[in-house]
C-alpha cells in the first residue's frame, strides 16, 4: 500500500530558500530503489535517486527568504512549515498516511495540529527521514531541488559556498558583500543572527 512523506531542506542556511517535498509510493518499492536520509548520501547519490523519484508521484514548494524571515521575525518558523507541510498533505490521496519528519520538539502537538488543518491521517516523528522510505524519498527530492536553486544562484550572483553559516565561503561572500555594497537581500535571510552581526560589524566601521 502507497504512502505518503513530506520533509524539508534549508531550514537552517543563511542563503537561499527553504524546499518542503512531498512523496508517495511503496515503502517496499521505495527500499529497493535504496533511498535514504538525504543528508547520508552523497550529491552524486542523490541526483541518481532523484531522477528515478520522479516516476512517482511528488509535489514540493520553494520558500523564499524574504517569506521566511517574515515568520523569523515573530519566532514563528514552525508556523511555516506548518502551513505548507498542510499544503502538501492535502494534495496526498485521501486514503494515504502521510508520514512528516517533527519540526516541532513535540510531535504529537504538530501531528493534531496538521489531521485539524487537513483531515488526513498524519503521523509526526523525529528523524522520520531515517525511519520511513517515503519521508527519505521526500527528503531527496526536497534537498536535490533546493539544490538545483543554489546553483542557479550561484550563476548569478557568484560561488557562495552552500549558504550555511557555518561555510566559510558563505561568510566570506557575505562579508565582501557588504563591504562593497552588492545587493544580495533577495537571496539573503535577514533575521538570521549571522547577517545581524555581519551587519552590525560593518556598521561600526
Amino acid at each position: 500500500m502507497e504512502e505518503c512523506g513530506i520533509d524539508e531542506a534549508g531550514r537552517g542556511p543563511l542563503i537561499g530558500p527553504m524546499v518542503m517535498a512531498i512523496l508517495c509510493g511503496e515503502s517496499k518499492t521505495l527500499k529497493t530503489l535504496g533511498v535514504a536520509d538525504s543528508k547520508k548520501l552523497s550529491p552524486q547519490r542523490r541526483e541518481s535517486l532523484f531522477i528515478k523519484l520522479k516516476d512517482f508521484n511528488y509535489n514540493y514548494v520553494v520558500i523564499s527568504p524574504s517569506e521566511i524571515d517574515k515568520y523569523v521575525m515573530g519566532q514563528r518558523l514552525n508556523e511555516l512549515e506548518e502551513l505548507y507541510a498542510s499544503k502538501l498533505a492535502s494534495m496526498a490521496p485521501e486514503n494515504h498516511v502521510i508520514y512528516i519528519d517533527s519540526f516541532d520538539v513535540n510531535e504529537e502537538r504538530l501531528q493534531i495540529k496538521l489531521e485539524k488543518n487537513t483531515g488526513r491521517k498524519i503521523i509526526c516523528r523525529h528523524k522520520a527521514d531515517e525511519i520511513y522510505p517515503p519521508v527519505s524519498a521526500a527528503s531527496i527530492i526536497a534537498k536535490v531541488t533546493r539544490d538545483h536553486e543554489i546553483e542557479k544562484l550561484h550563476d548569478e550572483y557568484g560561488d557562495f559556498g552552500s549558504g550555511y553559516p557555518s561555510d566559510s565561503r558563505t561568510v566570506n561572500f557575505v562579508e565582501d558583500a557588504l563591504k562593497n555594497g552588492i545587493n544580495i537581500d533577495k537571496i539573503v535571510r535577514h533575521q538570521w543572527k549571522t547577517w545581524k552581526n555581519m551587519l552590525n560589524k560593518k556598521l561600526k566601521y
